[in-house]
């Protein structure tokens, strides 16, 4: 008997440049010509039925029209298509479109097309590089960052999937014009959770500006999705794997996610993320982290935003406590929940641990009575 020992010990450099800025097609094409997937000549453009007319069928003309081979991959837009089903479809469509280790893929969209194909790209031919070209405030917020990617099964939301890092993120903030209120909206969701867990100065920029930023006036959108990525940075460069410090980009989606899911997806992300900052909110003033003042300013903002707050009547809340237990944050059998300490922190509970566990009886007080 013998063994051989292997190895194989890395040193990555994952880094990307986000780029924010209006109508960046252009630039974009201009960042491929100039090497940024090195000598790649072909294109899989990854987005979603609402997208394709609005912006991919234009970034795949401007391609052909630098040289590259592209070709348009487009699944049905919507949370209910982020499946292993659909990342099957994509791979299947670019399997037969001759699509092999030498292509990049190219995601147009929000999130729900930046997760599936980032997911996509982490395992076609065993990793290809992948460039975002982020069209939603959500995604701006929520996805531009981390390099989390993953798909939703009926159990249980995002748990199947990698971290992929892309080449490089474009924030176009001219798109966020042709996004309907409600998604402008649901994007706020993710802004005001950045804002109560690390930023209490840029709470107070919400609540003052959030006219400016509900009309997308240029320099609110620009503002916020600047900080949106440096609070997103900050963590993320600390811990990329989520093994501690990450899971407080995780506040107020225990309850969130479950929503989402036992709602069938009639909630966008946003909403339902709303919602669950407040049960969140609820939770930490229960347990002594904010104070009465502060738990109210943060549900005012939301409702400042012009998000939901409460429950939906058409929700069963038993299911949904149930529910609760299909997040990621679960260990051994227990719910845990990641807690704000005032505006702008959350509670480290010891040294490394962002998330403390929750008795369900409480967690179901809460649900109950919102």
């Amino acid at each position: 008997m013998s063994t051989f020992q292997v190895e194989l010990k890395k040193v990555v450099d994952d880094s990307y440049e986000i780029e924010i800025g209006y109508e960046l097609q252009k630039k974009l094409i201009a960042d491929i010509q100039n090497g940024l997937v090195g000598k790649i000549k072909k294109f899989a453009v990854v987005t979603d039925s609402t997208v394709k007319g609005l912006y991919a069928d234009a970034i795949v003309d401007l391609l052909k029209e630098a040289g590259y081979q592209a070709d348009l991959f487009v699944f049905p837009a919507g949370e209910k298509s982020k499946t292993r089903k659909t990342k099957e479809d994509v791979e299947d469509a670019m399997l037969a479109k001759g699509y092999r280790r030498d292509c990049c893929i190219l995601a147009v969209g929000g999130g729900v097309v930046t997760d599936l194909a980032g997911f996509v790209a982490g395992t076609f031919g065993r990793g290809v590089p992948f460039i975002n070209y982020a069209t939603t405030l959500l995604a701006a917020a929520d996805a531009s960052v981390g390099g989390k990617t993953a798909v939703d099964t009926p159990l249980a939301t995002n748990l199947i999937g990698l971290f992929n890092q892309p080449e490089k993120v474009y924030i176009d903030i001219a798109t966020w014009k042709t996004l309907p209120e409600r998604q402008v909206i649901s994007g706020l969701a993710e802004t005001i959770k950045h804002a109560c867990l690390a930023r209490k100065d840029f709470f107070e920029y919400l609540t003052e500006n959030m006219d400016a930023v509900l009309n997308l006036e240029r320099e609110a959108c620009e503002h916020i999705a600047e900080v949106n990525c440096a609070v997103k940075y900050e963590v993320v460069m600390k811990d990329e794997r989520e093994s501690g410090l990450r899971e407080v980009l995780n506040l107020g989606h225990t309850v969130g996610r479950a929503i989402e899911t036992v709602s069938d997806y009639q909630l966008l992300h946003g909403e339902a993320v709303s919602i669950g900052i407040v049960a969140e909110v609820l939770l930490a003033y229960k347990l002594g982290y904010v104070k009465e003042q502060e738990r109210d300013a943060v549900i005012a903002l939301l409702k400042q935003a012009k998000l939901p707050t409460e429950i939906p009547e058409y929700i069963d809340r038993e299911m949904l406590v149930q529910k609760l237990y299909t997040d990621k944050k679960v260990r051994d059998g227990k719910l845990r929940f990641v807690v704000q300490k005032g505006i702008g922190d959350v509670v480290e509970f010891s040294e490394g641990v962002f998330a403390t566990p929750i008795e369900e009886a409480v967690a179901r007080e809460i649900i109950m009575n919102m």
